[in-house]
């Protein structure tokens, strides 16, 4: 439905804007679809001098002064740092202030519980007298209609906003005309004719597009891949029941054999393969994304981010987007996009058409008006480098990804502790508090992936960590200093406030450690909290990750976590119906017979322990000393060793059921950050945590004392007689937060949209989708909008901004910028 408003205008100028039409309407018959869809102007009024668009589809209110009218305007910022505006209306509409710390009284554990978690008393006072009342605001999003040329030569995807193009791998140029040539092989000498030795070694058919290894023409199978040991011989073990050892430098030509007696892959029959009638080479597999089954026979869907909205096609990795659509996930609009089909989060729209002497060229922009609750989060769409080139051309399908597809196109969630990068990123993009109005946005969400970045690192030539000193940790720096001068040049919001508002995700083992110096003002979202306040250096075992030897110049000096600023975000678990159809984290006090529990590696005194005494900063191993209730290497126990207490480094099957089992778990560091305290809370058991100076997830803004403990390292002696002292009352006490919150380390918003892609491809409504549909409390994507939504309004920096007319949707008392 749509309205219109009253206007007069002569019947001669009526008649021109009926000609208009007329005449759009014989372009768009001719030149479809290089002018927009008639949905704009069936739909849509169109914009002129005496026709005020006021319409609306999808039960759209009229826009007045009383139900919120759009507020514009630029910003202008003076050499102070405040938004120059006018404060007329300031006065209008006062409402009764509320004392929110009167109406929201703190505990006796100085915590506000809000929505089932207990937050620090100030953020929950606020989420319960502000947050929960927010209301919509008229928000105007921005279409983009800047065509790009040469339509990207079928090489990229256009960005309608920018007008410029996202080439797929391999390809380069303003117009994706560029072939490179991405060798899968360093430069060869007599001695290492293939190069020496590389993820990406080949010695059959290159894609020089990818630099990844096939078969190649004139075999059976030309696209089998035929990576690493797979294409070279291999030397016998040097003692029984050793490995045997690759040589780089002898192609295996008995890959290429038809001799069923002889171990092949390129010309092997899948059948007779499982039919054991021929030899295979093992060490031979199907390590690339987009290919299933044992002799790599079946295409599959590969890993792409929200699998291309349904507006394109995943391509290995790149979403290669339907005409009119852009962005890596393409599910952004541009004007040449239907209506019908824009996301949830533009709709329902006012689209405003410009008249005739707006439109540019053969496009123009569109502005659609939309309902919307702040916190507002613009996504820069980063060139390719950043994200989708790391997807496509990555050598092992599980890395830096959540999840795969098997022979049924059917979901296979993983293990993969970083995916939580994804999954944060896939909500993001898909949320109603994603904006393209960068002059509206509250933050700005710079998508670069180090988990891909880090995995992918020295894979191959074109990723070589030579002029980085073996380090990844300097090669991920370089690719997030690319990104802050990308967002510079192309953008005009970094300089606003020297990027306070920006947002950088990274989740590797060291968190925001090695961060450029240039973006450090922004807000990190990180699984490692270091405030450097005891653990000043680089604390993982694993040298490439080291960050000691980058130079302050281009790290400058600061900590790797700050917690007036950053969040640490919970890790990635994968979905497990299992135990949540058991409710682990449900299970009562009388139930848990275990008083502390560990299980993982407790370095080198234990079989299989890491070796390194730095690992875990020693934490592990000095539990493991005290409390140790496997025998170590020497046979011996730990000193206090107690028949209730777990400390072991034997893996089980039972892992989620023993620690269900335990009152209290441990929550120690790996090699940086581990997913510990994700088990816990999972599970039901109250968290241990024993690392001086590091926070956990949330710890800045929860209120830790309401479900967790904390031990100091140098009390490690003493943690047992620690844990015997709380009462029963306060076990309780602990047990029951943990149960309230324990969805707020799901990342199930971004299962959930897995579950509707696969719903509405597929028709599969697998056992994972049915039981996460279950859920309803604040997942980690809630949580973390709620602490940007209290940060925008809280954070000291902010106060000094003054906003034009800007309309927050919260009680006046909730708005503290010193102008409202």
């Amino acid at each position: 439905m749509f309205s219109f408003q009253k206007w007069k205008c002569s019947y001669t100028l009526a008649a021109a804007i009926a000609s208009i039409f007329a005449l759009v309407s014989v372009v768009h018959f001719l030149l479809y679809p290089v002018v927009p869809s008639l949905d704009y102007f069936s739909l849509r009024q169109a914009q002129t001098s005496c026709m005020p668009v006021d319409g609306s589809i999808e039960g759209g209110k009229k826009s007045t002064a009383n139900n919120g009218s759009i507020r514009g305007g630029k910003m202008t910022f003076p050499v102070n740092g405040s938004i120059e505006g006018s404060n007329e209306d300031a006065d209008q509409n006062l409402q009764p202030v509320i004392d929110l710390n009167v109406q929201f009284p703190a505990d006796l554990h100085n915590a506000v519980s809000y929505r089932g978690a207990p937050w620090k008393a100030e953020i929950g006072r606020w989420l319960s007298g502000c947050n929960l009342n927010t209301e919509v605001v008229k928000i105007v999003e921005q279409i983009g209609g800047q065509s790009c040329k040469n339509e990207c030569s079928g090489q990229g995807v256009c960005n309608y906003e920018l007008g410029q193009c996202s080439c797929f791998h391999g390809f380069s140029g303003e117009v994706c005309s560029e072939r490179l040539n991405l060798s899968c092989n360093y430069p060869g000498s007599k001695e290492e004719p293939y190069g020496h030795w590389v993820v990406s070694i080949c010695s059959a058919h290159c894609d020089t597009t990818r630099a990844m290894c096939f078969c190649g023409e004139g075999t059976k199978y030309p696209n089998r891949p035929a990576a690493e040991g797979c294409g070279f011989e291999l030397n016998l073990p040097t003692q029984p029941g050793g490995p045997s050892m690759t040589d780089w430098t002898k192609p295996d030509l008995d890959i290429f054999t038809t001799n069923s007696s002889i171990r092949g892959w390129c010309n092997v029959d899948p059948a007779e393969a499982y039919a054991s009638k021929v030899h295979f080479k093992e060490e031979c597999d199907c390590k690339y994304d987009g290919l299933w089954g044992r002799f790599c026979e079946t295409p599959v869907e590969s890993v792409c981010i929200n699998q291309c909205s349904g507006n394109g096609q995943c391509r290995g990795g790149f979403c290669q987007c339907k005409h009119g659509w852009y962005g890596v996930d393409c599910s952004v609009p541009s004007a040449l996009s239907s209506i019908r089909e824009w996301p949830r989060w533009l709709r329902p729209a006012r689209i405003n058409v410009p008249d005739s002497t707006q439109i540019k060229g053969n496009l123009f922009n569109l502005d659609a008006v939309v309902e919307k609750k702040r916190p507002l989060i613009y996504v820069y769409d980063l060139p390719p480098d950043f994200n989708s080139l790391l997807l496509e051309g990555r050598h092992f399908k599980l890395e830096c990804v959540n999840r795969i597809y098997d022979h049924r196109n059917a979901t296979i969630w993983t293990d993969q502790l970083y995916g939580a990068q994804m999954a944060i990123y896939e909500s993001i993009l898909a949320s109603p508090y994603r904006t393209l109005n960068g002059e509206e946005a509250d933050y700005f969400f710079v998508p670069a992936l180090d988990s891909c970045i880090i995995t992918r690192a020295d894979d191959a030539p074109h990723l070589s960590m030579k002029d980085h000193q073996g380090l990844r940790s300097s090669l991920t720096l370089e690719f997030y200093k690319k990104a802050y001068d990308h967002i510079m040049m192309q953008y005009p919001y970094w300089n606003r406030s020297s990027g306070r508002d920006h947002i950088w995700s990274f989740s590797w083992d060291e968190g925001a450690c090695y961060a450029p110096k240039e973006i450090w003002n922004s807000m990190m979202l990180v699984h490692w909290g270091n405030t450097n306040s005891k653990y000043n250096y680089s604390t993982t075992a694993y040298l490439p990750d080291s960050w000691n030897h980058i130079s302050s110049q281009r790290r400058g000096n600061h900590p790797c976590f700050d917690p007036d600023k950053d969040l640490v975000l919970p890790a990635w678990k994968r979905p497990d119906e299992g135990s949540l159809n058991a409710k682990l984290w449900a299970r009562p006090r009388q139930e848990r017979r275990t008083l502390f529990y560990f299980n993982g590696n407790l370095g080198p005194a234990y079989e299989h322990g890491r070796p390194e005494a730095t690992y875990s900063m020693g934490i592990r191993q000095k539990v493991a000393e005290e409390f140790g209730s496997s025998p170590n290497k020497e046979g011996k126990l730990g000193k206090q060793h107690a028949e209730d207490v777990v400390v072991t480094p034997l893996r089980t099957d039972h892992y989620n059921e023993e620690l269900a089992s335990s009152v209290f778990c441990g929550v120690m560091p790996g090699d940086g950050w581990s997913g510990r305290m994700e088990d816990s809370i999972l599970q039901g058991c109250i968290p241990v945590v024993i690392q001086d100076g590091i926070y956990l997830p949330y710890e800045n803004v929860l209120n830790y004392e309401s479900f967790a403990v904390r031990i100091q390292e140098d009390e490690i002696p003493n943690l047992i007689n620690i844990l015997r002292r709380f009462n029963e009352t306060e076990v309780d006490f602990k047990l029951a937060n943990v149960r309230k919150m324990w969805q707020r380390f799901l990342y199930r918003d971004s299962v959930l949209l897995e579950a509707e892609r696969q719903n509405a491809t597929l028709g599969f409504v697998e056992d994972w989708a049915r039981k996460f549909s279950e859920l309803s409390e604040d997942d980690v994507f809630a949580t973390l909008v709620q602490v940007l939504h209290y940060k925008l309004h809280n954070d000291p920096w902010r106060r000094q901004f003054v906003f034009l007319k800007k309309e927050f949707g919260v009680p006046r008392e909730c708005v503290r910028s010193t102008n409202v």
